[in-house]
């Protein structure tokens, strides 16, 4: 038997194999994953079905989304199991049921605002709720910028620019909310996620951190935040150890309570964990973008056909 990974109230196993597609069908990276109230898992991917789901237990159950993405990215769910999905290479975001109907799209499909302008969107990477209903859409590839919606879809206002201080953005990567209305924000290359109120105002933030990239939040009295972070791209560090990928799970004061990965494809390790999320017993789900990934660290050639690990589940050990 495998050691636990992680430590103190946070240790996990991993699931072999967990997620089987059916036979003909492939995944592309898978950007973001999501679960819904029934602990379905969705993934989004940049593979023929953008959108596969599978059952608590693997199971495949359902895909679709072609023809209507152009580059999966974010993925999370509303409190009434709607789906919100991010397209930064279409440079929308669609809510959608979880059978793919459309709801509300916002940006302009296909249209990207000026590079670092700070108007909506430029390749947007993910969205968040408030508790009334808000949406916040983070836009990092072409943009240093969070954007605020009303629930109805209307543009309110936006925040951030390019740099390093507060309010400031070196990729918005990911973006999260909680019951008190804050607003955390993954400043991927800054290597920082930064805490902002309704209003956009600063907050704080927390260090200690790299290159943080997927972020899940729980609910509750005494909630978590679940961070997955990419490893070093330089050629100096770029298999320097100790600085990911890998996942770590902090309170909200920014405490580290449990952290566990390190670059690779066995037990307990990584490439690139792009997408994050817990189910209600618990358990992580974590895609990755692993074809993008590992030309870097594999002296620049393409990875084998098949052959990278995309989708993992950890079981929560009680």
């Amino acid at each position: 038997m495998q050691d636990p990974l992680g430590f103190g109230d946070h240790r996990y196993a991993p699931v072999p194999g967990w997620g089987r597609l059916p036979d003909g069908m492939v995944f592309g990276d898978v950007a973001a994953v999501a679960t819904d109230s029934q602990d379905n898992v969705y993934c989004f991917n940049r593979g023929q079905h953008p959108m596969v789901v599978f059952d608590r237990d693997g199971k495949f159950l359902a895909s679709w989304g072609e023809g209507l993405f152009k580059r999966a990215h974010g993925l999370h769910f509303g409190p009434d199991d709607t789906l919100w999905c991010t397209d930064d290479g279409d440079h929308s975001v669609r809510k959608c049921k979880t059978d793919g109907t459309v709801l509300l799209t916002l940006g302009l499909p296909g249209q990207a605002a000026p590079m670092y302008s700070g108007q909506p969107f430029n390749r947007c990477t993910h969205t968040a709720l408030s508790p009334e209903g808000d949406i916040y859409v983070s836009d990092g590839y072409g943009n240093a910028a969070v954007h605020k919606y009303s629930p109805e879809g209307k543009h309110l206002f936006s925040w951030g620019r390019p740099g390093s201080g507060p309010g400031e953005f070196n990729l918005p990567h990911n973006i999260v909310c909680d019951g008190a209305g804050l607003v955390y924000v993954a400043d991927r290359e800054a290597h920082r996620v930064q805490i902002f109120n309704g209003r956009g105002e600063y907050q704080g933030q927390w260090n200690h951190l790299h290159r943080p990239c997927s972020l899940f939040l729980t609910k509750g009295p005494c909630p978590c935040c679940y961070v997955g972070e990419l490893g070093p791209v330089l050629a100096v560090n770029i298999k320097a150890p100790n600085l990911g990928p890998r996942i770590s799970i902090l309170d909200m004061q920014g405490k580290v309570l449990s952290r566990f990965g390190e670059l690779g494809q066995g037990h307990g390790q990584f490439y690139s964990p792009h997408g994050i999320c817990v189910d209600s017993r618990g358990d992580i789900y974590v895609g990755e973008v692993g074809y993008n990934a590992w030309p870097r660290y594999n002296d620049n050639q393409p990875a084998p056909e098949g052959s990278v690990r995309l989708l993992q589940k950890f079981r929560k050990i009680p």
